[in-house]
């Protein structure tokens, strides 16, 4: 069974949980996991100017992702870091040429779940993936989230990220904080809980 962590990630972060997230889908039996990028839209310069290019670097080894992999994929983890409250361009953009996946049915009845990152703590990541929810639906996916069993999205001694929507880590205003321990947990289960879901879909 073939799980997908297509995801886009700027200055790594999301890079980080999306490694986490194919750990723990690759948690359970019979499960194999691809690790794709969508498409970068931006040009080199600007991301040169943003101080992009050394984490963009370190990803270039992971394939981009192409739309007819989706349709042979049995589930659909999506990282995307949040852009006022909403997915990214380039994530949005991809999605945007899955019509004939849509119009073929291809998705239906597949789980489909999604991370996300932000730089400040209430920085959208909440309504980026619910969001996000609205393309998975009209593609027929069964929508699955990051269930309170997982504990550490109920810890108040540190700040972090995750919710019932799905993993998520903030990156803080400069991008210097690196996903935590606990977010990094939270997307190791979200891929392992994906992964059993999936399963049960395809029997």
């Amino acid at each position: 069974m073939k799980i997908l962590v297509v995801y886009y990630s700027m200055y790594g972060h999301l890079y980080k949980m999306a490694q986490a997230i194919a750990e723990g889908a690759h948690l359970v039996e019979g499960v194999e996991v691809d690790l794709r990028r969508v498409p970068e839209t931006l040009p080199e310069a600007v991301l040169e100017k943003m101080g992009a290019t050394a984490a963009q670097k370190q990803q270039a080894q992971v394939p981009i992702c192409t739309v007819a992999e989706m349709g042979a994929a049995e589930a659909i983890i999506f990282g995307t870091p949040t852009r006022f409250g909403g997915m990214c361009g380039q994530m949005r953009q991809f999605l945007d040429a899955t019509g004939h996946l849509w119009q073929s049915g291809a998705l239906v009845g597949k789980a489909g779940s999604v991370f996300t990152s932000s730089n400040t703590q209430h920085g959208g990541q909440e309504s980026t993936i619910l969001g996000f929810h609205t393309t998975l639906l009209h593609h027929g996916m069964v929508i699955v989230g990051l269930p309170y069993s997982f504990q550490g999205q109920m810890i108040a001694a540190e700040i972090s990220g995750c919710s019932p929507y799905g993993a998520s880590t903030i990156a803080g205003v400069d991008g210097s904080r690196l996903p935590s321990e606990n977010e990094l947990a939270g997307a190791r289960f979200q891929g392992q809980h994906v992964a059993k879901i999936a399963k049960k879909l395809a029997a």
